[in-house]
């Protein structure tokens, strides 16, 4: 039972902590503010990070396979390149969403978005990897080999067939 609890809990934490780290890097004039949590104290942050996650999740589980789907030819053309450009489309929807309900959360018009959903996948890939680690029962042990044949000197050898007429009857 907490093993299925946590199945669910840590890789909504992994992709709240992805948004969490890509506010902190991104937020800076080199990368033009590509994602900005503007919220005034920590209880707010958590807030706005928890709720922007859920919209996150949403946006990629009900608009995102439209998207792959009417994209595929491109996508293919480019052997899938253009899937970083959706995961960025993504994440500007999660900033449109989220300025909607008016969260302390921007994401900015600009190429580092998509710079940032690649963040934000491999970060969230890399810790829902370890949430399952911790999750998964372990392995089972493994059986032990079989033992190895008898040596020859014990196996029976194959009898010699008797010329025919010279062959024993049997009696039982």
């Amino acid at each position: 039972m907490v093993r299925r609890l946590l199945g669910l809990v840590l890789p909504f934490a992994g992709s709240a902590t992805a948004v969490w780290l890509s506010t902190v890097l991104f937020d800076r004039d080199f990368f033009d503010h590509a994602i900005s949590l503007q919220a005034d104290t920590t209880s707010a942050k958590v807030q706005t990070i928890v709720l922007v996650t859920v919209i996150f999740g949403l946006v990629n589980l009900l608009v995102k396979p439209v998207v792959r789907f009417v994209t595929w030819g491109i996508r293919i053309l480019t052997f899938g390149l253009f899937s970083l450009v959706i995961n960025g489309a993504m994440l500007l929807l999660t900033g449109l969403i989220a300025a909607q309900f008016d969260f302390a959360f921007h994401v900015g018009l600009t190429w580092w978005v998509v710079v940032v959903a690649l963040f934000i996948g491999i970060v969230s890939g890399v810790l829902a990897w370890l949430g399952d680690k911790i999750t998964t029962p372990g392995a089972p042990r493994p059986m032990a080999p079989p033992p190895p044949p008898p040596p020859r000197q014990y196996q029976q050898q194959p009898q010699q067939q008797q010329p025919w007429g010279q062959q024993q009857q049997y009696r039982g």
